[in-house]
C-alpha cells in the first residue's frame, strides 16, 4: 500500500489556481483534495495539470442542494457525476443532512453505492457536522443498516460534537476506523474542530489522540492491501482557524500548518511512501 498525501484547496481560493498548484507541487505533495471548478477554463487547467505532473486528486462533493428531498437526490447524483470526471482516487462526499430521516439518508447511501459500482469509483462519506455522519450515534445506526458505507475519517467533528476524545464511543470508533478509506488529517479538540496550531506543545495531547487513530486506519488499510490510502492535510481558514481579536489576523499561517502536518505524516508513515 502507498499513502498519497494531498493538499486541500480550501482556504486558498483567493489565489490563482495555477500559482497554488505549483506551490503545492513544490512543497512535495502528491496531489489535491478539492471540488471540481464550475468554470470551464479552471476545470481544464486543473485536469491538465494532474496529467502533466502525474498528480493525484480526491474530488469533493459538498454542493448537493434542494428544497425537497427529491431535488437534493438529483443534485447529489449530478454532483457525483461531476466529481467522477478526472478519475479521482475516490470521491469525498458530504452526504445527506442531519435533519433528513433515517430512511432518506439510507436512500442516499444506496444511490452512492450504485453510482460507485457503475463507475468504478469509491465514494467515502465524510464524518462531518450537519451531514449523515455528524455523530457517532447516528453513524452507528447507519452502519447497522448498510454494510457498504465507507468513510472519510474526519474525526475532529466527532470530538467537537461529543465534547470528548471519544472515550465513551470505543465500539463505534473501532467500526469507523475499520470502514475508513481516506483520512482528513485535521486535529480537533472538545470545543472545536481545529486546534489553533498543532505545532504548539499545549495541543500535543490532542495531536496524540488523532495520530493514534490514524495509525489504526493506516494499519488496517495496509493489512487489506489497499493500493492507495489518500491522506489530506485539512487544516482550514478562518473561522476554523482562530483569529486574533480586533485585527482578525489568523493565529497561524494555514499553508505552513498543513505543510507541517505533511512532513509529520511523511516521517511517521515513511514505509508507505
Amino acid at each position: 500500500m502507498k499513502i498519497k498525501i494531498l493538499c486541500a484547496f480550501w482556504g486558498h481560493e483567493h489565489l490563482d489556481q495555477k500559482v497554488f498548484m505549483d506551490q503545492v507541487r513544490d512543497a512535495g505533495y502528491d496531489g489535491f483534495d478539492t471540488w471540481v471548478p464550475e468554470d470551464a477554463g479552471l476545470k481544464k487547467q486543473l485536469f491538465d495539470y494532474l496529467q502533466q505532473h502525474e498528480m493525484h486528486i480526491v474530488t469533493h462533493q459538498h454542493q448537493a442542494r434542494g428544497d425537497t428531498f427529491e431535488e437534493f437526490k438529483r443534485s447529489f447524483l449530478r454532483n457525483l457525476a461531476i466529481c467522477a470526471e478526472p478519475g479521482p482516487l475516490l470521491i469525498n462526499s458530504h452526504t445527506g443532512r442531519d435533519y433528513f430521516s433515517r430512511e432518506q439518508n439510507l436512500e442516499l447511501l444506496d444511490l452512492a453505492q450504485e453510482f460507485s459500482e457503475k463507475n468504478g469509483i469509491v465514494i467515502a462519506h465524510e464524518t462531518h457536522r450537519g451531514r449523515i455522519g455528524y455523530s457517532p450515534q447516528m453513524t452507528a445506526d447507519l452502519f447497522a443498516a448498510n454494510n457498504a458505507y465507507q468513510l472519510t475519517a474526519d474525526l475532529s467533528h466527532w470530538v467537537c460534537v461529543t465534547e470528548s476524545f471519544l472515550e465513551n464511543f470505543q465500539e463505534i470508533l473501532s467500526e469507523a476506523i475499520d470502514r475508513s478509506v481516506h483520512i482528513h488529517a485535521r486535529v480537533g479538540y472538545q470545543e472545536g474542530p481545529q486546534v489553533p496550531d498543532p505545532r504548539a506543545p499545549e495541543w500535543k495531547h490532542a495531536v496524540d489522540h488523532f495520530v493514534a487513530w490514524w495509525d489504526r486506519i493506516v494499519a488496517l488499510n495496509a493489512e487489506r492491501k489497499r493500493d492507495i490510502l489518500p491522506v489530506t492535510t485539512e487544516f482550514g481558514p478562518k473561522p476554523y482557524m482562530p483569529a486574533i481579536p480586533f485585527t482578525g489576523e489568523p493565529v497561524a499561517d494555514l499553508f505552513e500548518v498543513n505543510c507541517y502536518m505533511k512532513d509529520m505524516l511523511n516521517e511517521r508513515y515513511a514505509r508507505y511512501r
